[in-house]
């Protein structure tokens, strides 16, 4: 079945998931898509399961950023073995929101060979959703590199971002909970 048949054939099942009130209610609060199908993360996981791994198509659909479905199943089909720090950042660039960084990091980056190095890298960035990119994939891969991950958090904290600050914060004290309990 070539990529364009795969396309349709993903879409169809996305139009036939669709919530038409999920994606109206997701349209009025800003959401920077023109398509939206109002999909909730274990229907666009099902989805996924349906078609299994396919580089290919996975990238593909991350460079349809017209459609919110389009890049949040995105990771669920590319094989995270596979992946480099270099790619993790080109995935982490091109996602335009924070939702779909939550599904990036949680589906594909904490699975990759290398997840730390992509924090080192992002740590610091002079574009917000890059460094809550760093916190999402730190949270998503404690307790390993609980120092790397604490350090990051800590320095966002005391950036006072609001799109971070939260993010930070819930990392510190997850962080500190896990401490006192050893």
């Amino acid at each position: 079945m070539t990529s364009f048949n795969k396309i349709q054939q993903l879409k169809r099942r996305f139009f036939a998931l669709r919530n038409g009130a999920v994606a109206d209610s997701m349209r009025k609060a800003g959401a920077p898509y023109r398509i939206i199908f109002g999909l909730n993360l274990p229907q666009i996981a099902e989805v996924a399961a349906e078609f299994g791994p396919d580089p290919s198509l996975a990238l593909e659909l991350r460079g349809n950023l017209t459609t919110r479905e389009s890049l949040l199943i995105a990771p669920m089909l590319y094989p995270a073995d596979a992946l480099t720090a270099d790619e993790a950042l080109e995935w982490i660039r091109l996602s335009p929101t924070a939702e779909v960084i939550d599904v990036l990091c949680l589906k594909l980056l904490r699975r990759m060979p290398d997840p730390a190095a992509v924090i080192t890298r992002l740590a610091g960035s002079s574009r917000p959703l890059e460094r809550y990119a760093a916190l999402r994939l730190g949270a998503n891969i404690l307790p390993g590199e609980i120092d790397l991950v604490e350090s990051v958090a800590r320095d966002e904290a005391a950036r006072r971002d609001p799109l971070t600050l939260l993010a930070a914060t819930m990392i510190l004290d997850d962080i500190a909970f896990r401490r006192e309990s050893h």
